[in-house]
């Protein structure tokens, strides 16, 4: 995967690891649809999954390949442990 595309999945992951007062704020205001931890990791990989298509294409103003939508599936499972921070 191109590195200046991983740079800014990576700064996701630090923005949301970072925001995350404001991931449970959100989770709150909507806490009469679900208020677990499947909801906040749903944010977070909707912040980061957006990050990566909408990078791809202002970066290598493409959409990814299957290779690289892999490449980003086994990013993000690397930096599993990171989600656990969230809450």
């Amino acid at each position: 995967m191109d590195e200046t595309l991983l740079k800014k999945i990576e700064q996701k992951i630090q923005d949301s690891i970072s925001n995350k007062d404001e991931i449970k704020q959100l989770i709150q205001s909507l806490s009469d649809i679900d208020n677990s931890k499947s909801f906040a990791l749903g944010i977070v990989v909707g912040r980061i999954y957006n990050t990566f298509y909408y990078q791809s294409k202002r970066i290598l103003n493409r959409e990814p390949t299957p290779q690289e939508f892999e490449e980003f599936l086994e990013f993000v499972k690397n930096k599993k442990s990171n989600f656990k921070d969230l809450w």
